[in-house]
């Protein structure tokens, strides 16, 4: 289905700069809808298709950016949450109900790359990005274990709710234990530093709604300097990307806010339902795709994820 462009939606300028990241008669399109939580947008530029989550109805769904078409890649899904794509190519997957990290091979095959830490299962893995080491780093909330809607109900065997990251070799470590709900992740682009969503305050008004920005160490493989890049004041931050000038463009209930690299917002994506993630797509990648509750909305842009 192709909906066009939706009203509800539009680019809110806050800071000149955000005027020349996108280009004025371009509008934001609704790509199909039915989807009951949307999430984990991921996308294959060699086949030219997305695949997105869509978490409570238990499935993966596939837009072909060849015809629009849209269709199940896989039913169950083990509540799939967070995807992304690795150095050659293969999916990584964050499953709620399985509690684990997925890859699916060329070939379809599946293998649980995480699945426990010290000895006791994970809480509910919820989004993943892979660095140009090769090494996957993943958040873990506990979000797939406290209802069954979003997974199954179990009880948590981890002291809290971490970040975790996957060496080349196999060897999980814990790069950071002071989250309440950690969510969404990225690198800035020289992969200097990394940017962590804690979404805590789904659990209470009290509770975190921001982006920490973390230095990484000389040898990329722990975190150091915290400090918050940003509060959220529509919702919560969920997933995000960086573009190539290092501005970070994030969910919340609003729709997409984008924030500079020192942390100001510069300007908003007016989206007419709550936004979970979103992923730079297209040949180019100049074209933002986005999870909204039940649809998948997307834009052209005048930067590259």
């Amino acid at each position: 289905m192709h909906y066009g462009q939706i009203e509800g939606t539009g680019f809110e300028v806050i800071e000149p700069e955000f005027a020349r990241c996108f280009i004025g008669h371009v509008r934001v399109e609704r790509l199909w809808t039915g989807c009951r939580w949307a999430e984990g947008p991921a996308w294959f530029g060699g086949g030219r298709y997305l695949l997105w989550s869509d978490l409570p109805n238990d499935r993966m769904l596939r837009y072909d950016d060849t015809d629009g078409s849209v269709s199940v890649f896989r039913a169950p899904s083990n509540n799939s949450n967070g995807n992304t794509v690795d150095r050659e190519g293969r999916l990584i997957t964050c499953e709620h109900r399985g509690r684990r990290v997925t890859r699916t091979g060329h070939d379809g095959a599946i293998t649980v790359l995480a699945d426990a830490f010290g000895g006791r299962r994970l809480n509910s893995p919820n989004d993943v990005v892979v660095k140009s080491d090769g090494s996957i780093w993943f958040t873990d909330p506990d979000y797939g274990i406290v209802a069954d809607y979003e997974g199954e109900r179990a009880e948590r065997e981890q002291d809290g709710c971490h970040v975790y990251r996957l060496d080349p070799g196999g060897a999980l470590t814990r790069v950071a234990n002071d989250f309440d709900h950690p969510n969404g992740l990225a690198f800035s682009p020289d992969e200097k530093m990394l940017y962590i969503a804690d979404s805590g305050g789904s659990e209470g008004p009290d509770r975190p709604r921001h982006i920490r920005r973390f230095s990484l160490s000389a040898d990329g493989s722990t975190l150091k300097d915290s400090q918050v890049f940003a509060t959220s004041s529509f919702g919560l931050f969920d997933g995000f990307r960086v573009d190539l000038a290092g501005r970070l463009w994030t969910s919340c209930a609003a729709g997409v806010e984008c924030y500079r690299p020192d942390g100001t917002l510069i300007g908003r994506i007016r989206i007419p339902e709550m936004v979970a993630n979103v992923a730079f797509g297209g040949a180019k990648r100049n074209r933002l795709f986005i999870c909204g509750t039940t649809s998948l909305y997307a834009t052209y842009l005048n930067v590259n994820g």
